[in-house]
């Protein structure tokens, strides 16, 4: 089963041990905007789910199939 994208992010942040500013500098996104995502309050672009991929080292469709569970 196909987690939730906001529950997806923490996960796999926590998993390889990055704090969320450390998230989001590598991801060039603002810390509070990663935060909201995490929250699941907000949804990130397409573009923006490329640079959490890169930034988590993970294939984007990881991250899209987490949102289309939403």
């Amino acid at each position: 089963m196909k987690q939730e994208l906001h529950i997806q992010l923490r996960q796999l942040r926590e998993e390889r041990n990055i704090s969320l500013e450390e998230l989001a500098h590598k991801a060039t996104i603002g810390a509070s905007k990663l935060e909201a995502y995490e929250a699941g309050s907000e949804t990130p672009s397409v573009q923006t789910l490329l640079k959490l991929s890169n930034a988590l080292e993970v294939p984007a469709s990881n991250l899209v199939d987490g949102l289309q569970n939403e």
